[in-house]
Parts: structure tokens; sequence; C-alpha cells
């Protein structure tokens, strides 16, 4: 049975740019990296120091504050810096692959016959537990915690993003092992919100509730589809997966690896041919890219342009990513552009501009901010693009000035900072929207727990 979500507030940013369904090999990447910025608010303590051979899968780091939720490494090879900041913070592990894969066993498992304990213990040891997310605070969930359900958006609706019916097809077999194994860890339901016209491989898994899902951005985020389906209270707490995640967790269990390839796709105008790539966890930039991207005054994005993170051709992908984004950068100046019609930009405004005159125009966007940071300015234009029933003008300003009564009362519990992309997209003041509540979060997780 499926139960239909349909979102009328939001804004669709169509790009130029979109991944042709064919998916190419990526060579192995020379060097690897695993950051712990990743891994939002987790302190790191180091177990393979430099010059120490790894198998994938094997722990490269775990977390301070639970020993138990490890992080391993995506290839077999040999550890050859640490880069460290200041305090000797760690940033960034890199390991040099050998070639080939070597994987450490961790033992083929038939989840039907698992505890909840067993599957828990299981994911710890693979590496496999920061895959799962919760909310809220939108961090690497706390295993202590039962969850009241589990979520799982299998409908992207961000710029560009990748389709995951495409990416998913042909893993059934892996998606049911791992609903199998998660659903033992709640007692709640699974959650799955597909798009409306979906062929999703999730319409054969047995064992969750399926949702499809209908409207513009950010219809596709699993924090809209959580206020639609099941709100979180204070002293809640729901745990979120992404489909490519789950591929990884079912195949652990179904042969023993932990296997950390997944299907990224290269999007955006600077790309001479976007389209899918079968790339490593913490693969670099520039071998995902190579003889691809038109390097000529170029933002790279590893991710989405509302969510994702500037790199450079020297960096690499995000742990969580399955999107490259390649657009021009927005360094010019227009002269007098506030004050003459504008054809070329998306804008949920008329004044002088006109792009709701043709809603399925593809736009070459650039980066430019199109203005300055200013004070804040009230204008209801966040409440046209924001889906959840909290006023979100009032929680910006609740989590500036760090009231954390008001926080708690308007509705922070149950965001995240990606929830606030589109109001940073369409803000006038060019306020940092998901600074602002990723701050804020962190404040929330300190005093109130």
């Amino acid at each position: 049975m499926s139960k239909d979500i349909r979102i009328k507030k939001g804004l669709d940013i169509k790009l130029v740019g979109v991944a042709e369904k064919t998916t190419t090999q990526s060579s192995l990447s020379s060097v690897y990296a695993i950051k712990p910025e990743d891994f939002h608010g987790i302190i790191p303590k180091l177990i393979a120091r430099e010059g120490a051979s790894v198998k994938a899968g094997e722990t490269i780091f775990y977390s301070k504050d639970d020993e138990r939720i490890l992080f391993p490494s995506p290839v077999s090879g040999k550890v050859v810096e640490v880069i460290r900041g200041a305090r000797r913070k760690i940033l960034a592990v890199k390991i040099a692959a050998d070639g080939k894969q070597e994987y450490q066993d961790f033992g083929k498992k038939d989840v039907s016959k698992m505890s909840a304990e067993q599957v828990k213990n299981h994911l710890f040891s693979s590496g496999c537990w920061p895959f799962i997310k919760q909310r809220p605070f939108d961090i690497i969930a706390n295993p202590n915690q039962t969850p009241k359900a589990i979520f799982i958006s299998a409908y992207a609706s961000a710029p560009l993003a990748a389709d995951f019916d495409y990416t998913l097809a042909g893993k059934e077999n892996e998606l049911q092992t791992a609903i199998t194994a998660i659903s033992k860890l709640t007692s709640g339901k699974i959650h799955v919100s597909v798009g409306v016209n979906s062929n999703t491989p999730f319409t054969k898994i047995l064992g969750i509730e399926l949702h499809k899902v209908s409207g513009p951005h950010p219809s596709g985020n699993v924090g809209t589809q959580i206020s639609k389906i099941n709100p979180i209270n204070k002293g809640e707490v729901v745990w979120v997966l992404t489909p490519q995640d789950m591929i990884i967790i079912g195949e652990l269990f179904l042969t023993g690896n932990f296997n950390a390839t997944r299907i990224v796709a290269l999007t955006g105008s600077k790309f001479s041919k976007p389209h899918y790539v079968s790339a490593i966890i913490g693969a670099s930039i520039a071998d995902i890219t190579k003889n691809n991207l038109i390097n000529d005054n170029t933002r790279i994005i590893s991710g989405n342009v509302l969510t994702g993170t500037q790199v450079t051709q020297n960096d690499f992908i995000g742990y969580y990513d399955n999107q490259i984004t390649a657009i021009p950068e927005g360094n010019d100046y227009e002269f007098f552009g506030w004050n003459k019609p504008v054809f070329d930009k998306v804008s949920t405004s008329r004044a002088f501009t006109f792009s709701w005159l043709n809603p399925n125009k593809k736009y070459d966007l650039t980066t430019n901010t199109n203005g300055e940071h200013r004070a804040f300015v009230v204008t209801g234009s966040y409440e046209q693009v924001f889906p959840l029933d909290i006023y979100p003008m009032q929680l910006l300003k609740a989590f500036m000035y760090k009231d954390l009564d008001e926080m708690e009362a308007l509705g922070g519990y149950e965001v995240a900072p990606e929830d606030f992309a589109l109001t940073e997209f369409i803000c006038v003041s060019k306020q940092p929207h998901q600074k602002i509540i990723r701050e804020g979060l962190d404040l929330m997780r300190q005093e109130l727990g």
C-alpha cells in the first residue's frame, strides 16, 4: 500500500547538464582520502598510522565518543599521509591504492536469522554504522537510542540530482537484504519515498511502507518527507539512510565485503559529457572527471549546487556524495543588474524577472550571488518555498540569537541544514541559512542533548 505526499511549496531549479543514462567505469585512483569533516560532530582517533598497510574495510580511525563507531578504508593499499590542521586536528587520511582490491572478510550473514544486537554489532565492526544518520541534529546515529521509525528517500528532487531509478536498477537483492537487516533495529516502520511516476526497485521490496511523492524541490528531501509522514517531537529520534548506502550495507551481508563502490552523476554545463561514473568513495576528483571537465573559470562542487561543497580537482569526493557538479564561476560584475529586465535567471519574484513565463526552461546559472550580505529583510518569500509546518524566518532568527526555548518551540528538532537550502538560494539578504542552522543544531545538541 502506498501513501501519496503532494508538495505545493518549493522551487524546481532547472539547469543544463543533466547526466545521460550511461555509466562508465572510473579507473582506480592512485590515492583516496577519508575526511573526518564529512562526519559532522565526530572527533577521530587514528588507528592506521602513516606507512600502515590496510585492506578495503579495515579501520582507519574511530569516534572518540563511541569506540564502536569505526571508519574504514575504501580501498586496499598503504596509508601515505595524515593531513593535520590547527592543534593537530586530522583533516584527511590519504591511502595509496595498490592497484587491486583486497577486502577484509567480515563473513557472509543470513540476516533473517540474526538478532537486532547481532545486526548492530556487524554494522559496527564493518564500518557501516556511519551510513545511518539521525534526526534531530543531522548527525551519525546514536546507537544507544532506539528510533521510532527509519526513513529512506529514493526520490531526488535537487537540481541535476542523480536518478535513483537508474542507479538502483538491478540492486533488488542488496536493497532487500539491507531492509531486512535495519528493520530489526526499530519497532516502528521503515518509510521509503519514491517519485509518483517512478520505476523503482523498491516496489518489489518487502517490509517497507511505500510513499509516492510529487511536487517541486524540496519534495525529495528526507526532512520534508518526515514532516509529512511522522514529525519529530521532543525526545523522539528517527534514523535516515540513503539508497546508495543501503546497497553497500546489503552487499556486506551478502558477500562479507565492504564494497564502497557507488554510481556518481557528473552534472552541469561545464562537463563536456554529463553522465554516470562508477567510482569508489573517497576517489580523486581529477580521476573521476578525467577528460570530461571543461576547466575554464569553473566551480566544481561535490554534491548538488544547493547543499554541496566546493572542491578542486586536487580534492576528493565527499563520503556521502553521489554527484559532482561543474558550473560557471560567477566572478563577473553585471552593470545595473538590479535595474533591468532579467531573462536568464531563476527567481520567485516577478520584479524585473521573467522565469515564471517559461517554467520548463533550463538555465546555465553561475555561482554569482547577485548581491552582497545585508541585514534580514522580511519579504514573506521564504514561506513560498518552505513546505515544512514551521516559520522559517522566525526559526532562523532564534538560531542566530541562540534562544534555546524558542529554538525548541519553533521546530528546531525537525530541521537539518539542507531544509534551508532553497530559502538561502532566494534570500535577498544573502544570509548563510545552512550555516546558521548547522551552528544552531550543534548548540541544541550540546545544551539540550
